[in-house]
């Protein structure tokens, strides 16, 4: 989600709230919103609700942000557990590691990689992980960090690098994914459009559901591609 949606999602529930003000707490960590390659903040559900929950610590419980961000950062290491009666309307619990914990505080920050942590984990040099930053393929949170999609991402191109494949070679997969992720937003756009858990639950079954059709469609068509030029 774009900002804007994000303000419409959370208005009815604060009044106040603002770009400057999201803007604001990103800058002191307390939500990491993906960026596009032209550096444009996207927003996903659990963003929100993490975010949702952060207010309602600040509106009723009067906890500064440095405290909340501790406090975020605790509960994702397990070190302390989640307020209750904060979580917010559309916060959901789920299960795993960390029974009982909302999904948007397992989720935000599970993995936090500084640039060479990534380079160790993904054998690549730092030149390489700045020309996958430089290319869009990978990027760091607004804190400097890296996730565990960047992880993937910086893993599968390190192990190409050493067919001699660079990250310059691979802008079109990265423009591949991006047709692939409109066409994903533009059938479920009218399920995210209804209110309630319910709508943005069926989206999310749906958007997997035609990734891994995708995927397999994209296998089946290099496979295809590898037979044709004698190489299957």
């Amino acid at each position: 989600m774009s900002i804007g949606e994000v303000l419409s999602l959370l208005r009815d529930d604060f009044p106040d709230v603002s770009v400057s003000k999201i803007r604001l707490w990103e800058s002191e960590g307390l939500v990491e919103p993906a960026r596009t390659p032209s550096g444009y903040r996207k927003f996903t559900h659990d963003d929100v609700e993490r975010l949702r929950y952060a207010m309602t610590l600040q509106r009723d419980r009067y906890w500064p942000l440095r405290r909340i961000r501790e406090h975020l950062d605790a509960v994702q290491r397990g070190a302390e557990e989640p307020v209750p009666g904060a979580s917010g309307p559309r916060a959901a619990p789920t299960g795993g590691s960390h029974e009982g914990t909302p999904q948007f505080l397992r989720v935000v920050g599970n993995t936090r990689l500084s640039a060479d942590e990534l380079c160790a984990r993904a054998d690549l040099t730092p030149d390489q992980l700045e020309a996958l930053v430089t290319y869009g393929l990978v990027q760091p949170s607004s804190s400097g960090w890296y996730d565990e999609v960047a992880a993937h991402v910086a893993t599968a191109a390190g192990e190409l690098a050493r067919f001699g494949i660079e990250p310059r070679h691979l802008r079109a997969f990265r423009t591949a994914a991006e047709r692939e992720v409109g066409l994903v937003q533009q059938v479920v756009s009218p399920l995210l459009g209804q209110r309630g858990a319910s709508g943005r639950a069926r989206a999310d079954d749906v958007a997997r559901e035609i990734s891994s059709v995708s995927l397999r469609l994209h296998a089946a068509l290099v496979r295809a591609g590898l037979v044709r030029a004698g190489l299957g």
